[in-house]
């Protein structure tokens, strides 16, 4: 017992442990700044696109085109590895040896400037996913500065980068946890568990100071009173809302691997007529589907946006075309307002539970649909919103959305996509297996 305390003391207090500590601290630290600042910026930037599209109706048929153009020649050319969510990356990055082909500063730097000028030119594209991606290259990259141990080398600072993005670029921390554990890396060893709380809570607290102790979706009045027309509601909007994200994830799985060959041999023509068709939903409407979608999502549950029964469409397609551009830019957002649109649909549609009810179960329901991990979707929602009387309600609808979702779309959205980020790593293996025998 004695020698055992010895240890513990002179761990403790040991130069090298808390140089380690000292250097994951800070980078937790840094990340948390990294994400308010990114939050900031990309508000900007969408703002600062719808600002010019509202005062010139032409000028997204002109940008649009041109903006994606270079976007996707600047993330080809300087930034490879940076495309896309960025989720699909870090969940591959656990499996991959050269973990820094996808995880790096460098890789950092790009996912927020890209990113940020996506929305400047008005992509339907979210910093959500991104920000994890960011989180994850800070923190891997912190290895260069002190003697981690392996299971921080190989799981934990990966993990624990991703699960601050969630916390910081939300204000959710609990979500980013779940996400964490969830969605990211579904075998952790214990050890770990402490290293991404840790992480959570000073990233968090570093944006939160920045930014403030907000609800990204302002506090839903929907109230949760046990009746069979509330449960009738849970159950369809859990059902549909489920498919329709199914439906997304699949037609993204599967128009990105159609679209690759036209992209690699003529990427500015395919990304010119995919911009052209983002222009053309933006106009249709009313510029509903350009950005992130924070502000119709926001308006939608709070109630104080102008009802558009076609926006969940728009928003949908505006997502999937923005994704297959290949250019940086995440998927949470949108979903999340694409969702809320479908929600308030079923609200008119069936009006058998309040709008603002209705609101958070289509749109929980939606996302669980999507990325296929119902506890991440509930707890995002339930801290995004504020309202701790709905969690039986969107936990429900989570779990009906996801299994919805399982029959349209049998495998996880970002488990597929990070598959494409593992296929070249192991073909190079398998080749020079076949080259040693």
């Amino acid at each position: 017992m004695r020698r055992h305390l010895h240890r513990h003391r002179r761990k403790l207090l040991s130069l090298k442990a808390w140089r380690i500590r000292l250097v994951f601290w800070g980078g937790a630290l840094l990340l948390g700044g990294i994400a308010a600042g990114f939050a900031l910026v990309a508000a900007r930037m969408d703002h600062t696109f719808r600002g010019l599209a509202d005062q010139y109706a032409w000028l997204p048929f002109l940008w649009m085109p041109l903006g994606l153009m270079l976007l996707n020649w600047m993330t080809r050319r300087f930034f490879p590895g940076a495309g896309g969510s960025g989720i699909p990356q870090v969940i591959a990055a656990l499996q991959m040896k050269k973990r820094a082909a996808v995880l790096s500063f460098r890789i950092a730097i790009g996912k927020l400037l890209l990113t940020s000028l996506g929305l400047l030119s008005g992509a339907s594209i979210g910093r959500e996913g991104p920000t994890v991606h960011i989180g994850a290259s800070i923190m891997y990259s912190l290895r260069r500065f002190a003697p981690f141990p392996d299971f921080y080398y190989r799981h934990g600072l990966v993990a624990a980068g991703g699960a601050a993005g969630v916390a910081a670029a939300f204000n959710t921390p609990l979500a980013g946890i779940v996400f964490a554990l969830e969605e990211i890396s579904r075998s952790f060893e214990a050890r770990t568990n402490g290293v991404i709380m840790t992480a959570v809570i000073f990233a968090g607290l570093t944006a939160m100071a920045l930014l403030g102790n907000y609800s990204y979706f302002g506090v839903s009045d929907a109230q949760f009173v046990l009746s069979p027309m509330l449960v009738l509601s849970i159950i369809l909007c859990g059902i549909i809302g489920g498919l329709f994200g199914g439906l997304f994830s699949q037609l993204l799985i599967s128009g990105n691997r159609w679209i690759k060959p036209w992209i690699t041999r003529y990427p500015m023509i395919v990304t010119a007529l995919l911009g052209l068709m983002l222009a053309t939903l933006g106009w249709a409407s009313d510029h509903g589907s350009f950005g992130t979608g924070y502000e119709k999502a926001y308006g939608i549950i709070t109630g104080e946006g102008v009802y558009d029964p076609w926006y969940p469409l728009y928003k949908f397609f505006a997502t999937l075309g923005s994704y297959l551009t290949g250019i940086p830019g995440g998927i949470f957002a949108p979903s999340l307002a694409t969702g809320a649109g479908i929600g308030q649909n079923l609200a008119h549609w069936f009006p058998i539970a309040p709008v603002s009810f209705m609101v958070m179960i289509g749109m929980v329901a939606y996302f669980a649909g999507v990325i296929q991990a119902p506890i991440t979707a509930m707890v995002i929602v339930l801290e995004m919103t504020s309202n701790e009387h709905m969690i039986f309600p969107l936990m429900i609808s989570a779990l009906l959305g996801s299994g919805a979702s399982s029959l349209v779309c049998p495998r996880s959205l970002y488990g597929v996509l990070a598959e494409d980020f593992l296929r070249p790593e192991q073909e190079q293996t398998k080749r020079e297996d076949q080259t040693q025998r």
